[in-house]
């Protein structure tokens, strides 16, 4: 199945090499391109692309407030931060936002190409350098003042996949730690997805930081 993607950044020459990287990949095709955020919305609209890759600061409606437009307008079609501003305001405000990826632009094209395969699978990937930052962040923040979400109706199975997922392992990684197969730490992570009502891991990492899970050993 052929991916179709809608590239939206305010620098053409940017936008120019991601299309001609894409352009000599079968399973990618650009579909559309966009200058601001206002016409990533209208192109989502009007196309229904599988991955938007978004730039965060364009002339206008930037990459965040058109992430948070299409992921609710339109949640069948992901998001893909592609930016030079990696601070912690823009990752925080992208995952808020609804987006299932975040990269820098100095990651190598073939990531770049592999990320949107991914959130277009349905997961969610993050630049490593971000994810490392933003456990480490997490662990080092004192508990919230407001109570921990809680986490009604999961086992204490899931429950454990979840600190896992947290913790930043893949699905073969967390099949190993708790000597499953990979099939059922992917259908434990499925049923996390829908049981707790979110888009993507991304979401369940935070979800498990706001139910204080972070502070439990993982066992």
């Amino acid at each position: 199945m052929t991916v179709r993607v809608v590239l939206a950044d305010d620098q053409p020459l940017v936008r120019a090499g991601l299309r001609v990287v894409i352009t000599d990949t079968p399973d990618i095709d650009v579909v559309g391109e966009a200058g601001t955020g206002a016409q990533a919305v209208q192109l989502v609209r009007d196309l229904r692309p599988d991955v938007v890759v978004m730039d965060i600061r364009m002339p206008g409606m930037d990459g965040i407030e058109a992430t948070r437009m299409i992921t609710a307008e339109s949640p069948e079609a992901r998001i893909l931060i592609l930016t030079t501003f990696d601070d912690d305001d823009n990752v925080y405000a992208a995952l808020r936002a609804g987006a299932a990826g975040f990269l820098v632009k100095d990651m190598a094209l073939d990531d770049i190409l592999t990320a949107v395969r991914v959130v277009a699978a349905g997961d969610a990937l993050i630049a490593p350098s971000v994810t490392r930052r933003l456990i480490e962040q997490f662990a080092r923040r004192p508990e919230p003042t407001p109570r921990p979400r809680k986490l009604d109706g999961i086992t204490e199975r899931e429950h454990e996949v979840l600190i896992l997922v947290a913790r930043g392992m893949s699905n073969s990684e967390i099949a190993a730690h708790l000597h499953i197969s990979h099939g059922t730490a992917k259908a434990h992570v499925a049923s996390l997805l829908s049981k707790l009502g979110v888009r993507d891991r991304v979401h369940l990492v935070i979800t498990a930081h706001q139910a204080g899970l972070m502070a439990w050993p993982p066992g």
